[in-house]
């Protein structure tokens, strides 16, 4: 097992792997950053340095922190690339079938010490790395939305994971200024299981006319003290991600308080799924974005 992670792979471009390149370069690490669309990873290095340039203006960062962090990622299409990490964290599509078949290409690319580690926000750790040789290698490390902004990182060990492996993952945590907490393999983790039966409620408040989105959103900011309303924080985690989250929790633990509400299938099967498509709960054309009826 490496105690000293100097390289770190990430897998997925997307918008938790372009977050997580960002605090792990930031934190002094060489980062290799992977997509199988390699044609869209420019654009991708272009976000990273625009969500840099937000720290800098906001004081947070220096200049000279965001250039040192924009020198210390690379990209590739090619998974093979990938040979000489220390470190590699999949974080593609919430897709059991894709991550099983990164994890398994992965073991034939990747040093037998190399620690192994998914972003997944629900799939079962156990399950996933079983895909894995070693298992004892393999990990969980679940990052929040938006990385570099949200201080906790779940580490969650699957039945196989190394006492080893967690103590790495964890010390590897901290090194990004991170908040490590230690979830056990149980469908959603710590983090999901609690939020996504409170994004489903506020879902249904509003299917069943309890409620407008604004006032809804309102009623929780005021009167609980969130610093977003429900339904703008599951556009803007994404309401694809939300349903499949719930899911997973309903099928794990057949248990009807995870079924998800009827409107927020519709809303994905026609494609609104907050923020990154353009309409969710909200429009997202305007500015400030405008909360919609339900449709």
């Amino acid at each position: 097992m490496i105690a000293n992670i100097k390289t770190v792979g990430v897998v997925g471009a997307g918008q938790m792997g372009c977050g997580i390149a960002h605090v792990v370069a930031l934190a002094g690490f060489d980062v290799l950053l992977h997509d199988a669309n390699a044609e869209r990873l420019p654009a991708v290095l272009a976000e990273i340095e625009r969500n840099l340039g937000r720290q800098v203006r906001r004081g947070t960062i220096s200049d000279s922190d965001a250039s040192a962090a924009m020198d210390r990622i690379q990209t590739t299409g090619d998974l093979r690339s990938l040979a000489p990490v220390d470190l590699v964290i999949e974080s593609a599509l919430e897709d059991e079938e894709v991550k099983r078949g990164i994890f398994a290409a992965l073991c034939y690319i990747v040093r037998p010490d190399c620690v192994i580690a998914t972003n997944t926000s629900s799939i079962a750790i156990t399950r996933l790395g079983a895909a894995v040789q070693k298992p004892e290698r393999f990990v969980g490390i679940h990052f929040m939305n938006p990385v570099p902004m949200m201080a906790l990182v779940e580490v969650i060990p699957g039945v196989a994971t190394a006492a080893d492996t967690v103590r790495t993952a964890t010390a590897f945590v901290t090194r990004l200024g991170k908040t490590p907490a230690v979830a056990q393999d149980f469908p959603a983790f710590m983090v999901n299981r609690i939020l996504a039966p409170m994004l489903n409620e506020a879902i249904y408040a509003l299917h069943e006319g309890v409620g407008t989105v604004e006032a809804i959103d309102k009623a929780m900011r005021l009167g609980a003290n969130h610093p977003m309303g429900p339904l703008e924080l599951a556009d803007f985690i994404g309401l694809d991600i939300c349903l499949s989250n719930l899911q997973v929790l309903y099928e794990s633990l057949a248990d009807p308080k995870y079924r998800p509400c009827p409107l927020l299938v519709k809303y994905v099967e026609a494609g609104w799924l907050g923020a990154k498509s353009g309409r969710g709960f909200y429009d997202y054309s305007t500015d400030p974005p405008t909360p919609l009826p339900a449709a």
